[in-house]
């Protein structure tokens, strides 16, 4: 129970950390299409009050899972140290690149460094889930699924990012965002689509995993949800909303996610590890536990508390691009 706990605390905090960093991440790649440094500053002003608290939840997911999880976590650094060094590295680029754009001088260089920096944190992501979901499988397949996967990550990035612009920014910056929104997410669903399609026809694991009724009742109607939700962004899209087509990405990504936990469960990594086998003995998870339950009102908490007060749209960014 113990272990089972610890996993679904792992995947909760990995979700934060994909909605709330998976935006801003976003945002920093749009940057790099926009060729106004005023454009680039209402963008990044966007997320200048967030970005830093945002990755706060890839800090306690590597502490949980290093604590929690030893096994997975050796396992997974022996085989993900290039794509791991690489996130680090352009999460470091991100942040320098914030304190330093504001630079007479330099600042069109720094601006190109953060979205470079960002573009890179998200391949390097979509790279480790893909490693991960194949199990870390060599061969040629296992690329290509990689490969995808990350373009999947980018692309998911870039939607949730391109819907949090329309729903912070005004005018002409507002109206790109909408049909970035509409671009990244054909992009993301087909993409996803073509992960499934591929999990369900080269992944023994999968093939097995979703093979059990109960196992694919559920994932149907995650399916169902995920689908209502691509609509609605679409749909709030078109009817010209500023906070659904973000809240609908939001929901995808939840979504999905859910589904491919189901997916992996009872593993850690499919076919490589368990959960039982990685986890930690009894005493470890509940002294971590009680730990975490004291840390983590305190981070949700004053997540909820510095959006409920930067909400609303950014004030002085209608004529931003114009």
């Amino acid at each position: 129970m113990l272990a089972d706990t610890w996993f679904g605390l792992i995947g909760l905090m990995l979700v934060f950390y994909v909605v709330t960093d998976g935006f801003d991440l976003g945002v920093g790649i749009l940057t790099l299409f926009r060729r106004k440094s005023t454009d680039r500053d209402v963008m990044v002003e966007t997320i200048g009050h967030v970005w830093d608290a945002n990755e706060t939840w890839l800090v306690v997911l590597g502490g949980a899972l290093f604590g929690a999880f030893p096994t997975a976590y050796a396992l997974l650094m022996e085989h993900l140290y290039l794509p791991v060094m690489a996130l680090i590295a352009g999460l470091i680029m991100r942040g320098a690149a914030i304190e330093f754009r504001h630079s007479v001088d330099h600042g069109p260089l720094w601006d190109k460094v953060f979205g470079i920096g960002s573009l890179i944190a998200a391949l390097s992501q979509g790279v480790v889930l893909g490693k991960v979901i194949t199990g870390l499988a060599p061969g040629g397949a296992a690329i290509a699924f990689v490969v995808v996967t990350a373009i999947g990550v980018v692309a998911g990035y870039c939607l949730l990012g391109a819907t949090y612009l329309v729903k912070k920014t005004s005018g002409a910056v507002e109206q790109w965002a909408r049909r970035m929104s509409l671009l990244s997410a054909m992009c993301t669903v087909s993409a996803a689509a073509l992960l499934t399609l591929a999990t369900w026809f080269s992944s023994e694991v999968g093939h097995v995993r979703w093979s059990h009724p109960a196992v694919m009742h559920v994932l149907i109607a995650l399916g169902i949800g995920s689908a209502a939700a691509f609509a609605f962004i679409m749909a709030s899209l078109y009817l010209g909303s500023s906070r659904g087509p973000f809240r609908a990405s939001v929901a995808l990504f939840v979504l999905s996610f859910a589904g491919l936990a189901i997916s992996v469960f009872p593993d850690f990594i499919p076919g490589k590890l368990g959960i039982l086998q990685a986890a930690s003995d009894a005493p470890t998870l509940t002294f971590m536990l009680i730990g975490i339950g004291l840390v983590f009102p305190v981070m949700i908490g004053y997540n909820l508390y510095q959006y409920h007060i930067f909400r609303g749209k950014l004030a002085g960014s209608a004529h931003a691009g114009e």
